[in-house]
């Protein structure tokens, strides 16, 4: 486990994959700005699961970019830029790397299903328990053709989630569709 100087464990993991990632996010256009298809997709993952806040969350070396993102007011503009997740509770597009589980997700290259975030000390630590209340979490890399993690879908509440196993599947086949969407636009398909 690894500290920083105040004493608190850094829990985000180290991510050598990014600069190939980042290079790949720009390859396929995307993962720097808001796109319909991406915020179509967050709404519907939030009625496929009946979550409150859904992402897809492209990350690079510094940060998180939800290029789909689905909040209880609904699905978002680009004019909603923001520079983080504001402290009244708001949700901007934008998230520091060291916030949230997305990070976790795409250098694990494997699903999370965090039930209560509560009751796993190296999660409830993380920044958007405290900022803005998240309880539960459920999250599956996007991982391309040429192997790459591109980002993540996730979905997060403000309560304990009994996501199971049933959740596990669902977040992960809604992953494989969104990758496939976005193999399809590569390939002049869509």
């Amino acid at each position: 486990m690894t500290y920083d100087p105040t004493g608190h464990l850094l829990l985000t993991p180290i991510d050598q994959e990014a600069p190939a990632r980042v290079q790949r996010l720009r390859q396929l256009g995307i993962g720097e700005r808001p796109e319909p298809v991406f915020d179509e997709f967050a709404h519907k993952l939030a009625e496929v699961t009946n979550a409150p806040y859904t992402m897809v969350n492209f990350i690079d070396e510094n940060r998180q970019f939800f290029a789909g993102l689905h909040t209880p007011g609904g699905t978002h503009s680009g004019s909603d830029l923001g520079a983080g997740v504001g402290g009244s509770g708001g949700v901007s597009r934008f998230m520091a790397r060291d916030h949230g589980y997305c990070p976790h997700v795409v250098v694990r290259r494997k699903a999370l299903v965090l039930e209560d975030v509560c009751d796993y000390p190296r999660f409830a630590g993380n920044p958007v328990v405290d900022e803005i209340g998240i309880r539960s979490y459920l999250g599956a890399p996007l991982i391309d053709r040429t192997g790459v993690a591109l980002g993540t879908i996730c979905v997060v509440d403000t309560e304990p989630r009994p996501w199971g196993r049933a959740g596990l599947e669902t977040i992960k086949a809604m992953a494989a569709e969104l990758v496939e969407k976005i193999h399809r636009r590569e390939d002049g398909l869509i």
